[in-house]
């Protein structure tokens, strides 16, 4: 008895020689599944016997595994007794029939041929970018433990994404506003990263504010700010709300994606990467 399991039907081909004895059963003797279900090729002439059956079709039953989809059936020889009744010279016969497919595969046509990850990996990085930003200690090798400082430190800014199995990514910090509440919209407010990524902070007096060069990654963007507190605000504390965006590594910065600090010894706007233009706007104040 051989089988095929075809996409959604089966195909049971018997050698009507079932015994290997040489003697052959009658092709009208065999039936498959519970419903018994007739061949649909066969003659006296031909020593095989062909079924086809879709994969729910002649009581066939379903079982779920935590790996499979198992169809089982079974090929059935059910002799009619000829000549002397009172002997029989053969015996029925079940033979069970399992067809299993896999549960767990790329859903994707044969055209398309990953050539790094499985489609379902490929899907589940598409769907998310985990960006970050964390106080660093003062020489940048791991997260701040502490979030209180005195006026005349320095905040130690690390902004960042987890870019996964995407094509290299440049991370730029579009805006930060410090607010003494939570609420992003809540007053007073100050914008120390403004206009598409200028550090306007660094452009004042009593500020030294900058972001590092070189990045350490192109997925991570350092940067400096002096302390600072809310005049007249007893509580001192202050909420930092930062606005993060990424670009396509390859794709050279431009005024929507750079990040500029204020040179004070040339007075004049640098950034991290890309010609000095891209900083140009930030001293109009319109980007």
């Amino acid at each position: 008895v051989a089988v095929q399991c075809q996409e959604a039907q089966v195909v049971v081909t018997v050698h009507r020689d079932l015994f290997g004895t040489g003697r052959l059963v009658k092709a009208a003797e065999l039936t498959l599944g519970p419903a018994a279900c007739l061949p649909v090729v066969w003659s006296a002439a031909e020593t095989t016997v062909t079924f086809m059956a879709g994969l729910h079709e002649c009581g066939s039953t379903l079982r779920v595994t935590p790996d499979a989809l198992v169809y089982s059936t079974s090929l059935n020889y059910n002799p009619v007794p000829t000549g002397n009744p009172v002997v029989i010279r053969t015996s029925p016969v079940v033979v069970p029939i399992e067809c299993h497919y896999p549960r767990r595969d790329n859903v994707s046509s044969n055209g398309v041929k990953p050539t790094w990850v499985p489609f379902r990996s490929t899907l589940s990085s598409e769907e998310k970018l985990p960006f970050y930003l964390r106080l660093m200690n003062d020489d940048w090798s791991a997260e701040r433990v502490s979030t209180i400082f005195q006026l005349g430190d320095v905040l130690h800014f690390q902004a960042g994404v987890n870019t996964e199995n995407h094509a290299p990514l440049r991370l730029f910090v579009d805006s930060c506003v410090a607010t003494p509440t939570p609420d992003r919209s809540s007053s007073p407010q100050y914008a120390f990263i403004d206009f598409s990524g200028c550090l306007v902070d660094g452009q004042l007096d009593d500020a030294t504010s900058t972001f590092i060069s070189p990045r350490p990654r192109q997925d991570v963007l350092q940067f400096a700010v002096d302390a600072f507190k809310f005049a007249g605000d007893a509580s001192n504390l202050i909420y930092i709300t930062c606005h993060l965006k990424i670009s396509l590594a390859d794709q050279a910065p431009d005024p929507l994606n750079k990040a500029c600090s204020f040179n004070k010894a040339s007075n004049l706007w640098a950034p991290v990467e890309g010609t000095r233009d891209v900083c140009s706007c930030c001293e109009m104040r319109s980007c």
